[in-house]
């Protein structure tokens, strides 16, 4: 299982939000890169980084996290999940040719499915993930302001038949909250669309890594955010327990 240390990004700085409600921002770090250089040297091997400015429509602050983007993938060698705002075929192509490892695809993936077709013809499936986020089982967009009638499984199913091989899946109500992962949820959505999961929202413990762990190797990863920066979880010891063998579980 992979852990994934997330770094939002809204205004240049590292910040927190609380059921992605702009509202409720903690700044964690005025240099992200900074931030991206602790979990490296504490052993992280990808990041998760999003433009929370990009997801909310903010375009002259989403420039600014755009260079604290580039700022990061100067100064670590880790691998970077991106997302937030990226909205056609050349926003995915700067981002990858800039560094980027993945691309994380979220408001596209609902607006603009056929994006996502070429994209996935484009760059391949490994270098793309779609983020499934929701509130109350249904799918909210535009850096979580906007719920749409869409569920969470039925977009699951589209993302897996346009090729998509794995999706992020928040529950909205749970992030930044510490209130522990939507286990059924994420096993619902493995079981109806057999797509491989990153789990986001809510992780609070090493006892709630564990459980995410034992769901099986389909389950590919965790997003950490709040559980990180408030100290609940250690860096170290998050990644020493994915390395773990799953104790229960289905690999199918």
């Amino acid at each position: 299982m992979i852990i994934f240390p997330a770094i939002d990004l809204r205004g240049g700085r590292c910040v927190r939000l609380r059921q992605g409600n702009p509202g409720t921002e903690t700044v964690f770090g005025d240099d992200p890169a900074a931030v991206a250089i602790r979990w490296a040297d504490e052993g992280a091997r990808w990041l998760h980084i999003v433009n929370l400015d990009g997801a909310l429509g903010d375009a002259a602050a989403s420039a600014v996290n755009l260079q604290a983007l580039q700022a990061i993938l100067r100064q670590v060698t880790v691998s970077v999940q991106f997302g937030g705002g990226l909205r056609t075929i050349d926003d995915i192509a700067r981002a990858l040719d800039a560094g980027v490892t993945r691309v994380v695809l979220g408001t596209a993936a609902v607006r603009s499915p056929d994006l996502v077709a070429r994209a996935t013809a484009r760059f391949g499936p490994e270098r793309l993930v779609a983020a499934i986020d929701a509130r109350g089982g249904q799918v909210a967009i535009r850096g979580w302001q906007e719920t749409t009638p869409l569920s969470a499984i039925a977009l699951g199913r589209q993302l897996r038949d346009m090729g998509i091989l794995r999706i992020i899946y928040t529950d909205i109500a749970r992030d930044g909250m510490l209130s522990g992962p939507d286990l059924a949820g994420i096993a619902a959505l493995r079981a109806d669309t057999g797509l491989a999961i990153v789990a986001s929202g809510g992780i609070a413990s090493l006892e709630d890594l564990k459980a995410l762990r034992d769901l099986g190797r389909w389950l590919e990863g965790a997003i950490l955010g709040q559980a990180l920066y408030t100290g609940a979880i250690q860096l170290p010891a998050a990644l020493a327990l994915a390395r773990e063998q799953p104790e229960v579980g289905h690999a199918g």
